[in-house]
């Protein structure tokens, strides 16, 4: 008696279990740089960031060039991202600026301001 409930219980979960999504359709979607703005260094900065998060969590931020040179830093001290070459920087420092300018005026009251900008 034993054994046939564990066999009907068994039967019963084998379509149930059938019916789950394959794991690929819960992950990330894959990014691409063509889908960001087109600016000179648009390539060397996708490929700079998204070695560490997605590209669409930096397009999502509005910050000014100082901004995104803070955001830089901090990453460097409190991530251990590499440091980059002055040159380097540069180049993603002028896209991000030119790509993702502040969303909000800065200064005064009201606004979305970016939980994860450097104070």
């Amino acid at each position: 008696m034993r054994l046939s409930i564990v066999a009907l219980a068994l039967l019963l979960a084998g379509p149930a279990v059938a019916q789950r999504p394959p794991a690929a359709a819960f992950a990330p979607e894959a990014e691409d740089p063509t889908t960001f703005p087109d600016f000179p260094g648009r390539d060397e900065t996708f490929g700079f960031c998204a070695a560490c998060h997605g590209f669409k969590l930096v397009a999502a931020q509005g910050m000014t060039r100082e901004q995104w040179d803070g955001s830089l830093t901090w990453m460097t001290v409190r991530h251990a991202m590499p440091e980059l070459e002055k040159a380097e920087r540069d180049v993603i420092l002028d896209y991000l600026a030119k790509a993702f300018p502040p969303k909000a005026p800065e200064g005064g009251r009201g606004g979305w301001r970016n939980p994860f900008q450097p104070q």
